[in-house]
């Protein structure tokens, strides 16, 4: 999956502790293009330099489902990385998803934990 950006390897690191995926051994600041690598079969994630800014919503987002930690626990370390709530579509009963920006506007979502969904 790529993702247009202005800054490749800051919004990598983002991701990469957001993921807990690394960055490419032969990506370093300042390259055009920064790849973290998922594990397989998830698609690796590329950072690709563009001159134009972010306009529109994104047509395809990232669902991201901890598996260490519950949803409010995930998106409040997010942001703490520097990501930020877009919509909150939390509910009274437990269920829902928070939507967030990255730190270059990109829209994901922070679902409920695999620990929440037992039972």
């Amino acid at each position: 999956m790529s993702i247009d950006c202005a800054d490749p390897h800051a919004l990598a690191m983002f991701w990469s502790q957001m993921t807990g995926w690394p960055i490419s051994e032969v990506d370093e600041p300042g390259d055009s293009e920064v790849l973290i690598e998922a594990p397989a079969p998830l698609p690796s994630l590329l950072f690709i330099r563009v001159p134009e800014a972010k306009t529109v919503k994104n047509r395809v987002h990232i669902d991201w489902q901890p598996t260490a930690r519950c949803r409010d626990a995930e998106v409040e370390r997010a942001i703490s990385l520097g990501a930020s709530i877009y919509e909150d579509h939390r509910s009274a009963d437990g269920r829902g998803w928070v939507s967030m920006y990255d730190p270059e506007g990109n829209e994901f979502c922070i679902e409920r934990g695999e620990t929440e969904l037992v039972g």
